[in-house]
């Protein structure tokens, strides 16, 4: 009986134990806040504090960086910019201080919208794809099943720059480089792998007898899986569209590749920022700023549902 009771005793961490492990995990977040923190002071430096050495820790804050992100500048006359009326607004002012004036709105705005479109509109149809293929291979027998399943997969395994020209050729035969729709399509085909993975084992874990209750009670195969199986799973679709959204948010090398003006997002369209003399770093450190906003937004919303959902297999174990 003794046997019995320490081979399924519980370990409690001790006190000690819990305050090392909360020391080391506050220690690393720290640490990796350090970047973010240092994008951010950037983007509210003047550029000449930007780029001084050693660097600036104490500074004035400016937000020239977010103006000349906005905006699109030429330098004029000192005799020109006394004969302009009054200054409209902080950004026009502190163009005008560099002898400046703005000439017009810049390229950043569309270029953020389209990583908003291309980004949640791949997510939404990888998830959607992902949980009717995850339902199909979890629920009835398919053949070839973990074939199938594992060549899904090696679409992840490959890096981008092996199928990134005959993409570019197929693109451009069939009308869809530079076009938002193009660039959903190959996102959700890329995440769609992923998907599929991770929502099969969150599907594999809610049992098969709550479907089958249901559909003797007279609900078909379609209602059971939409009122039963759906509302169990959200922890894992929102995990999943995180993970998905990651992807589509920060993917660089076939944006680069196949978008250079309508459809072009933001990931590549930062680096290009130049100033006068070079580049303008406090508007590279304002848009890497900006665009780290609604990832994380959007993984604060789904907090809970993607700590439950990275949890559920061994929860419900």
């Amino acid at each position: 009986m003794s046997a019995a009771n320490s081979a399924h005793s519980v370990v409690v961490p001790s006190l000690s134990s819990k305050r090392i492990a909360g020391t080391i995990v506050v220690i690393y977040a720290l640490i990796t806040l350090i970047p973010l923190v240092w994008i951010f002071l950037t983007s509210i430096k003047s550029p000449p504090d930007s780029i001084s050495y050693p660097p600036k820790i104490v500074f004035t804050p400016s937000l020239e960086g977010y103006c000349n992100l906005f905006t699109t500048r030429t330098r004029q006359t000192p005799d020109y910019i006394a004969s302009l009326p009054a200054p409209v607004g902080t950004c026009d002012e502190v163009t005008r201080k560099r002898n400046m004036v703005i000439a017009g709105p810049s390229n950043f705005l569309p270029r953020f919208l389209n990583s908003l479109v291309i980004a949640f509109g791949s997510t939404f149809l990888a998830v959607f794809l992902g949980t009717l293929a995850a339902y199909g291979f979890s629920r009835f027998k398919v053949p070839l099943a973990d074939d199938l399943l594992f060549f899904i997969l090696s679409t992840r395994m490959m890096p981008p720059i092996a199928v990134a020209i005959p993409i570019y050729l197929m693109y451009r035969e069939l009308g869809l480089s530079d076009t938002a729709l193009g660039m959903i399509l190959l996102y959700t085909a890329v995440n769609v792998s992923l998907a599929v993975w991770l929502l099969k084992g969150f599907i594999d874990e809610i049992p098969r007898e709550y479907e089958e209750a249901a559909m003797i009670d007279g609900y078909t195969r379609l209602q059971a899986f939409r009122k039963v199986v759906l509302p169990q799973a959200t922890t894992g679709i929102a995990a999943t569209a995180i993970f998905c959204l990651i992807f589509a948010w920060n993917e660089y090398a076939f944006a680069a590749l196949l978008t250079s003006g309508e459809a072009q997002t933001a990931p590549p369209f930062i680096p290009t920022i130049i100033g006068e003399g070079g580049q303008d770093w406090p508007a590279v450190a304002a848009g890497t700023t900006i665009f780290l906003i609604p990832i994380l937004v959007f993984t604060i919303l789904l907090r809970k549902q993607l700590l439950r959902g990275i949890t559920f297999g061994a929860v419900r174990k």
